[in-house]
């Protein structure tokens, strides 16, 4: 059985970076088989950041990219009130990490995952049961 997994926003943008053909292949895999398993997990940060970057940075039309969010918000979604904000707080003062990197790991906790798929995360670090994995190294 697969782990609960949170996926940060890097992962789903290489689903379309057809620059980097392996991370690509790698990135639809994984997504795909965490969709079809159940065992998946983003939130709003995720949701909006793929957005934004999709088709600013990668030039994806708007109406492709949301169908994309449209398909990510399949999974369980976390979605935060003030007392999450305040543990991401706690987070980012604790471990020196961004917020909004702390945002992402609070996210993850929250929704109960196991792993934190992330390019951008120190790898290998746990935090609350949560462990960062990059899928590409």
């Amino acid at each position: 059985m697969k782990r609960t997994a949170f996926f940060d926003t890097n992962i789903f943008l290489y689903t379309d970076d057809a620059s980097a053909p392996r991370k690509q292949a790698k990135a639809i895999k994984l997504v795909t088989d965490h969709q079809r398993s159940g065992c998946g997990v983003v939130s709003l940060q995720v949701l909006q950041e793929y957005f934004a970057v999709a088709t600013r940075k990668l030039g994806l039309a708007a109406d492709f990219a949301q169908r994309k969010v449209e398909i990510m918000s399949r999974m369980r979604v976390v979605r935060f009130d003030e007392a999450d904000v305040i543990s991401a707080i706690e987070i980012h003062r604790l471990h020196q990490i961004s917020f909004w990197d702390a945002m992402i790991v609070h996210a993850a906790r929250a929704g109960g995952a196991e792993v934190l798929y992330s390019e951008d995360l120190q790898v290998g670090r746990t935090w609350g049961g949560v462990t960062v994995v990059n899928p590409f190294a």
